[in-house]
């Protein structure tokens, strides 16, 4: 290899080492809480890994929606935060890919994962379950 390909090869190497420490600094995770069933908290984390990119819901320490008009995107889907959700609706959502059909995936969860995130959404979106800073938790580590 000549200098020149070296170089290369060394630029791009520290951009990927970069770009890990980048995401491992935004990077977190639900922690279970002691108060929901097993199907809530592993909603939790699922919300968390398959709807965070796009939704915002403070009980799975999601912020994907757009927080000013101006903000925007295509993609931002609903904040939870503020728009209620029964098990029913979320599972149409689900296997539908949202209500307008446009941009969620259809399928994105299925079985009883589909289940677990119904379950979980229902129960904190809109504000309801009350689930504080002390319930989830955002941890640095990966979820596991």
């Amino acid at each position: 290899m000549t200098s020149k390909h070296l170089r290369i090869v060394a630029a791009a190497v520290s951009a990927l080492g970069a770009t890990g420490v980048i995401a491992a600094c935004g990077s977190g995770h639900v922690v279970d809480s002691p108060k929901d069933s097993a199907a809530v908290n592993h909603g939790a984390q699922l919300f968390y890994q398959r709807c965070s990119g796009c939704h915002t819901l403070s009980a799975a320490s999601a912020e994907g929606s757009a927080t000013k008009i101006t903000d925007r995107e295509r993609v931002d889907g609903p904040n939870f935060d503020e728009r209620k959700e029964s098990v029913q609706t979320t599972l149409y959502a689900i296997r539908y890919g949202g209500f307008s059909g446009a941009i969620m995936p259809q399928n994105i969860v299925t079985g009883s994962d589909a289940q677990a995130v119904a379950e979980f959404l229902a129960k904190y979106s809109g504000g309801g379950g009350g689930k504080t800073s002390e319930d989830s938790a955002i941890s640095g580590a990966p979820a596991g």
